[in-house]
């Protein structure tokens, strides 16, 4: 049963990255038959953004009331029928009001999913799972593009992706009772304490620091994925095509980044997996940032950046329960996210802003700063979340691992 759940999970995180790419992809195509401005794509990025946000935030409020399998089951399949709206339409607005749901829908599913997977396996399997997510991001490009090159456009390469998930929504409504075999010790937490609100989640100690890193890692990672590309071609002189390419070897390096780091990650635990993946990233801001001939360096650096950067998102997460107990745990994920998704939202453009009045240079000094920021947040969460609470009982979090979490996740892990 375990295993058969674990693969519904899998398969899960496939759905959560399938749409992730798409309007990127398409909206070159989608631009010239909508008839509107290029920048118009931005609208329902920040649209879909938002409701990330939100979603991410009432996670806890829904999962207590709902459950995990619930509410990943409904938010699959809200988000496919999203998507399926979207191969309908014949304008811009119907399309913009249908981000609203599919916004919504993406944010309740990641944090539901990290929480479950954080409180009932191994970091091995929440790296393998980042990894699928991953895999769900090369896939919808390609139907896409098999959907462009076969006349159906890209309104039949959002049907095909969205009749996936609906298949992937029908299968975990179908398995549901198979979710309730790794509730025992998270049920009653789940049925009797209350959802906590945002002002008392930010008192538990630690946590502001917690989102200050996850803000600043996913900053690194949208900045990295939207302008080094440009950077390698404005600033290097590499010539556009190879440096977009070696852009993209920077998802690349993410995805087996993942796959790799599952065969060590229960060896080296969760800190030692952020540290390790710091030390990578600084040396791929190095290899991109020191001024040698050829551009051999700074290519080679994009991709060590994508494989530093791979084990830090999932180990941040899968250490949340330990670091915060199983009981705030997904409120706190949830507030994870909508740091995460404001990180990805705010620095890209803020990024933009700066090559655009000073120098597309400082694109590895803003990674160098966003890194640092990453590196001294997550050590003090580990000095924070350690301490004993005080007398008083404020900066309510846990010191050291709960111990109950460690057989919950062997009974369900592996």
């Amino acid at each position: 049963m375990a295993t058969l759940l674990l693969a519904l999970i899998y398969l899960a995180f496939i759905s959560l990255g399938l749409p992730d790419p798409m309007l990127g992809a398409a909206w070159p195509a989608m631009q010239q038959d909508l008839g509107v401005p290029v920048s118009y794509a931005g609208l329902i990025a920040m649209v879909i953004s938002a409701g990330t946000i939100v979603s991410s935030l009432l996670s806890d409020r829904l999962t207590r009331r709902w459950g995990a399998g619930r509410v990943t089951a409904v938010s699959v399949l809200v988000s496919a029928a999203s998507l399926l709206g979207f191969s309908l339409v014949g304008s811009f607005w119907p399309l913009l009001a249908l981000a609203v749901p599919f916004g919504l829908s993406a944010g309740a599913i990641d944090a539901a999913l990290n929480n479950h997977v954080a409180l009932h396996y191994s970091s091995r399997h929440m790296n393998w799972l980042h990894c699928f997510w991953g895999v769900g991001t090369v896939i919808s490009p390609f139907l896409l593009a098999q959907a462009l090159a076969s006349q159906h456009g890209w309104a039949g390469g959002y049907r095909t992706v969205a009749l996936i998930q609906i298949g992937i929504g029908v299968l975990l409504v179908a398995t549901l009772p198979l979710w309730r075999t790794q509730l025992a010790h998270t049920e009653a937490l789940r049925t009797t304490a209350r959802a906590l609100r945002l002002p008392e989640i930010l008192r538990i100690r630690g946590v502001k620091s917690l989102l200050v890193a996850f803000f600043g890692y996913c900053a690194v990672e949208g900045t990295a994925m939207l302008w080094g590309a440009s950077y390698l071609a404005l600033h290097r002189g590499v010539d556009p095509t190879t440096a977009a390419r070696y852009a993209s070897f920077f998802l690349l390096g993410i995805t087996v980044g993942r796959f790799l780091a599952g065969f060590v990650a229960d060896r080296l635990g969760d800190r030692g997996m952020i540290r390790l993946g710091l030390a990578v990233m600084v040396v791929g801001i190095a290899g991109i940032w020191l001024p040698v001939p050829g551009n051999g360096l700074a290519l080679s650096g994009l991709v060590l950046l994508g494989l530093g950067c791979a084990p830090i998102y999932p180990a941040i997460i899968h250490s949340t329960p330990a670091n915060f107990g199983a009981h705030h745990s997904q409120a706190i994920i949830g507030v994870q996210m909508a740091a995460a998704y404001t990180g990805s939202i705010v620095a890209p453009p803020a990024f933009g802003l700066l090559a655009d009045h000073v120098n597309i240079a400082l694109f590895p000094a803003y990674l160098a700063l966003l890194t640092a920021l990453v590196a001294v947040m997550s050590e003090r969460v580990v000095r924070r979340t350690a301490e004993p609470v005080r007398a008083d009982g404020s900066g309510d979090a846990p010191g050291g691992r709960d111990s109950s979490l460690d057989a919950t996740r062997s009974q369900g892990g592996h």
